[in-house]
Formats: C-alpha cells, sequence, structure tokens
C-alpha cells in the first residue's frame, strides 16, 4: 500500500501540533501530501447573533490556518489547509473520504475519567469510523516528534 496523502485534524492546542509535526516528518519520508483539516464545532448559544459570532470564527480559523501554512512554506513543507464545520469526528471522517486520504494522522488528547465519558474522544470515534489507517500520536510525545523506521525503534 502506498501513502500519498495524509489528513492531519489540528485544533492549535499543543498535542495537534505535535501530530502535525509527526505527519510532516512521516510525510517527508513517504513523499505524501499533507492536508490540514481544523473543524469548528457549532455551539448553539442563546443569542441573536450566533450567525454573526460564527462567521468571525471562520473569518480567524482562516487567518490562522493561513499563518500555518506560510511558516510550514518557510521550513520547506507544502501542506494544503481545509476548514469545515461542524462535529470533529465526522467532519475528519467524510474529509478523508472526499479527499481520497490514505492516512490520518492525529494526536489524541488524553482526557480520562468523567470528561472522557461526557465529551468522548474525537480520536477515538475517528478509528472506529475511518475508512483509512488512523495512526495516533499520544499527548505524552514531545512536540519535535521523529519518525524512526521500525527496526530502529525500541522495543516494548
Amino acid at each position: 500500500m502506498t501513502i500519498k496523502r495524509i489528513l492531519v485534524p489540528i485544533d492549535f492546542s499543543e498535542p495537534s501540533l505535535a501530530g502535525l509535526d509527526y505527519a510532516v516528518e512521516l510525510s517527508r519520508r513517504l513523499n505524501a501530501a499533507l492536508v490540514v483539516i481544523l473543524v469548528l464545532e457549532v455551539l448553539y448559544y442563546a443569542a441573536e447573533n450566533v450567525g454573526r459570532l460564527l462567521e468571525e470564527q471562520r473569518r480567524l480559523a482562516e487567518v490562522d490556518l493561513a499563518r500555518l501554512a506560510d511558516r510550514f512554506a518557510r521550513r520547506g513543507v507544502e501542506l494544503e489547509t481545509v476548514l469545515e464545520t461542524g462535529l470533529p469526528a465526522q467532519a475528519i471522517v467524510e474529509t478523508a473520504r472526499k479527499r481520497d486520504v490514505d492516512l490520518i494522522v492525529m494526536a489524541t488528547h488524553g482526557r480520562t475519567g468523567f470528561s472522557h465519558l461526557l465529551m468522548g474522544s474525537v480520536a477515538e470515534k475517528v478509528v472506529r469510523t475511518a475508512q483509512c489507517p488512523v495512526l495516533t500520536v499520544p499527548t505524552h510525545q514531545p512536540r519535535r516528534a521523529r519518525v524512526r523506521h521500525a527496526a530502529t525503534a525500541p522495543r516494548s
């Protein structure tokens, strides 16, 4: 199986950016294209200006994604950015399907106990529903994670 396109969900948290760094290294080794997705989860408030709030949130997210793409371009990394609105796991899986992605690389945020029960895990939902393989990067990974060949990886 050849990996030609990698989808990387981010939310600009430290864990998600560590996942992106990992995906960048992996894409270099595999000569694969990178697609970065940010999903805006619509939260409904009892407010008159929900549409305006969502519009402003989208505008700010587009600016953040453009800055991210520029920062990586200066490092010689080309990536495509996608901004979606909806339920994160659902939007990630649907984008992977639509864009013919071969692999999803995403961080786990490490929620446990009641927080995990209440909010669920986006990574867990993606792993269960994606049609392509999903590589999860644990939160304890250093920010500048490096991909190692299986022959040099430490054994558990």
